[in-house]
């Protein structure tokens, strides 16, 4: 079953991207519970399986249905491109609790029981203590599974913006939204997106959100009926390279001929990415991978451009060569 997405002239002037770590760490709770998008991510739940197991996760799981509706209200229409997770948990809390309360229950009855159990009774009763419930739920899952890797998401979601920002401005936006999943199609001024539910939506000059995301692979998400934002939310880019670790993946040739860390940082360089995120996931000084960085842009095999408060750096085609060789 279809949603379709009918565009007016002002919504083709208010489509962006964004990125949202709220949607990432609800993302990453919800993957815990399905098996089906563990591959990718088998070394991510390795590691924090310790960790999770010391959360209580049951209240947002009760309202993440494996068929149905999740609540609107714990994902608020972004502020910005690019807001932090302490602006967006501000917004959660200050959710209108009458509002919250029939979004809650619209999602417990997806679940067969869970309106009438004592925790959805409980909610039901009392929707400002039910906000409190979910927004501290949500902000010690961000701190355990999500934050401590933040700086190696966000690069990934950055990367894939920036990609998408060129497509658009190469084929327009009617050839890029059927780029971003294969369950999206373009006809006309119609946006049709095959997520499990049937939606019809005029966008009404609000435009669309565009937001890669890391945990929603290998779904494709746009059922956000008003008053939310309209978006639509598909699998990044490079998520299966994602959590490999760099001896893993850089050939012993190019660490012949470059460096054990200069080869490392070319071949981390799947998805365009900056100093500080590199540092991170190499696990080395920034200032060490600055030096290297300009090293092989020297050589020829990077290009550096900036976006928005960062410099990405991205292989050349002589950069691709030299990692596909080894």
């Amino acid at each position: 079953m279809p949603s379709r997405l009918h565009f007016g002239d002002d919504d083709f002037l208010r489509c962006r991207f964004a990125l949202s770590p709220v949607w990432e760490t609800q993302e990453a709770v919800r993957t815990l519970k399905r098996p089906d998008r563990h591959g990718y991510h088998a070394p991510w739940l390795r590691r924090i399986r310790d960790a999770a197991a010391g959360l209580d996760l049951a209240p947002l799981w009760l309202l993440m249905p494996r068929r149905g509706h999740s609540p609107d209200w714990l994902v608020p229409p972004l502020l910005g491109p690019a807001e932090s997770f302490t602006e967006e948990i501000a917004a959660i809390r200050a959710a209108d609790p009458e509002a919250a309360r029939a979004d809650t229950a619209a999602s417990l009855a997806c679940t067969p029981g869970a309106l009438d159990s004592p925790r959805g009774r409980a909610w039901l009763a009392d929707p400002r203590r039910m906000v409190r419930e979910l927004a501290d739920a949500l902000e010690e899952a961000w701190r355990v599974l999500v934050e401590p890797d933040w700086p190696r998401l966000r690069a990934l979601l950055e990367a894939d913006v920036a990609f998408h920002s060129r497509r658009l401005a190469e084929v327009g936006l009617g050839g890029l939204l059927p780029e971003i999943h294969a369950r999206c199609g373009w006809q006309e001024t119609t946006l049709t997106v095959q997520s499990g539910g049937e939606h019809e939506r005029h966008l009404g000059g609000r435009g669309l959100v565009l937001m890669p995301s890391v945990f929603t692979w290998p779904d494709v998400i746009s059922s956000f009926p008003p008053p939310w934002q309209p978006a639509v939310i598909y699998p990044a880019r490079g998520v299966g390279g994602l959590w490999a670790e760099p001896a893993e993946r850089t050939p012993e040739a190019l660490v012949r001929l470059l460096g054990r860390n200069r080869a490392a940082v070319l071949t981390a360089l799947d998805e365009p990415a900056g100093t500080t995120a590199l540092a991170h996931r190499l696990r080395l000084a920034p200032s060490s991978v600055s030096a290297h960085l300009t090293v092989l842009r020297d050589a020829g095999l990077l290009t550096a451009r900036r976006y928005g408060h960062q410099v990405l750096y991205e292989r050349t085609p002589l950069g691709m060569a030299l990692t596909s060789a080894g």
